[in-house]
């Protein structure tokens, strides 16, 4: 049986009368990296928070390494915070701030010291102990930040939203950082982002949630191929999901796309027929091909390129959006032909949104 390290059992969370989280259940093996994903207000960081015990529930249990910690004070949790704000004191130098968990504690200041080597080495921060954090990069600071976590050995790291603050190359390098830090520790890791690709490419477990509830959960790529209802598909994966209305056909293994032209497609698999349904197709499994080829034909809006991607965008309701690998000859006001391979074709049920 796997080794859980953090339980959260039909957690809710009121704020008057809005009701924050839902019955909310979650098992965190130890050791992992688990990602709490979704749009600003649906519950993640509340779930963190109660977590970290810095937000009360009002119903439901919490568990750390077994032990039910719903009325245990934030400071006995056991467990170390990571803010996007980084939070450091000013007045203290890089060491200063890397040991303020232990000198509080009488730890004695050489012994202290000797951590904060310890723990500049593995986070990069060797030759800035003696800085106050106005001298650092916004990277550097955040490393900080880690490392006082760190040094700590707590049950779990808590992550908020860590790396909002840094401009986007930093990010891409603080991501490969932190990952690599929890590998090396064998840590328990929380991560709470709105970035999907933070959370795919970082996590051992991804959790998305809308609305205080969970509406999924599991490895990165099993929510990426096998999304469970409409808006998991649309929130997984960049650029996200086209959708558009169709309708199965009368023999129940093929759909029609309301779109202009659009030919009766195969689907490979029996559903119920004249059933209306939405269709998800990832702009990645469309590709521009000649027109002779097409499933589709299609005027274009907008041709993105960034040198190694392009991004074709139809003029059609609703707009398709096509990633083609380096380059294409296709302008704006073209018609292009848009091939769709039916094995990569999602369907979700037009009321309940539900994947079918």
């Amino acid at each position: 049986m796997s080794d859980i390290q953090i339980e959260l059992a039909n957690i809710n969370k009121h704020y008057g009368t809005y009701h924050a989280l839902k019955d909310v259940s979650l098992r965190i093996e130890k050791g992992s990296f688990v990602a709490l994903v979704g749009p600003s207000g649906c519950g993640k960081s509340t779930l963190l928070r109660s977590l970290a015990g810095l937000e009360s529930i009002t119903g439901g249990t919490i568990r750390i390494a077994g032990e039910v910690i719903n009325n245990v004070p934030p400071r006995k949790r056991d467990v170390a915070m990571v803010f996007q704000s980084y939070a450091l004191y000013p007045h203290m130098t890089v060491a200063e701030n890397l040991t303020y968990s232990l000198r509080i504690k009488g730890v004695k200041k050489d012994v202290a010291r000797k951590a904060a080597e310890e723990i500049a080495a593995t986070t990069g921060l060797t030759g800035l102990l003696d800085r106050y954090p106005r001298e650092l990069s916004g990277g550097q600071r955040q490393r900080v930040a880690m490392g006082r976590a760190i040094i700590r050995h707590p049950k779990a790291f808590l992550f908020d939203e860590p790396l909002s603050n840094l401009d986007a190359a930093l990010r891409v390098q603080m991501r490969k950082e932190i990952r690599s830090l929890h590998d090396r520790l064998g840590a328990t890791s929380v991560y709470v982002t709105h970035d999907q690709i933070e959370a795919m490419t970082m996590a051992d477990h991804v959790v998305v949630m809308r609305e205080g509830v969970i509406e999924q959960q599991g490895a990165p790529l099993e929510l990426y191929d096998t999304p469970a209802n409409k808006f998991v598909a649309g929130f997984i994966g960049s650029p996200a999901m086209n959708f558009v209305p169709g309708t199965i056909a009368a023999n129940g293994h093929e759909v029609v796309l309301d779109l202009p032209g659009a030919p009766v497609m195969e689907l490979g698999r029996q559903v119920e027929a004249n059933r209306q349904v939405t269709v998800g197709l990832r702009p990645e499994h469309l590709s521009v091909v000649p027109l002779d080829e097409a499933s589709l034909r299609l005027p274009v809006a907008v041709v993105e390129s960034t040198g190694s991607m392009t991004y074709v965008t139809t003029a059609t309701t609703p707009e398709l959006t096509v990633v083609e690998t380096g380059r294409t000859a296709a302008k704006t006001g073209d018609n292009v032909g848009v091939r769709i391979e039916p094995g990569n074709v999602h369907l979700f049920d037009r009321q309940s949104e539900k994947a079918i």
